[in-house]
């Protein structure tokens, strides 16, 4: 398997989730979901290539995001 399937994967796995968590409704999730698959793109296609690792950042500052959005929104 080639580093740029894997990265496709992942940014396919990683947009169904957003799907999800936009159904959800729950901003930390979508956050995740969407920051995940920012992650992984932009991962795969800078510095060593690693999208795996730009997925988990992104997906940690998307909840990050989502979850500050969600409290003010309340």
């Amino acid at each position: 398997m080639t580093a740029q399937s894997t990265a496709m994967k992942t940014i396919l796995a990683m947009t169904l989730a957003a799907s999800i968590g936009s159904m959800a409704a729950c901003s930390t999730l979508t956050g995740a979901a969407v920051g995940g698959a920012a992650g992984a793109a932009i991962g795969n296609n800078t510095g060593d290539g690693d999208a795996k690792r730009g997925a988990a950042i992104g997906a940690a500052a998307g909840a990050i995001a989502g979850t500050v959005a969600d409290d003010d929104d309340r």
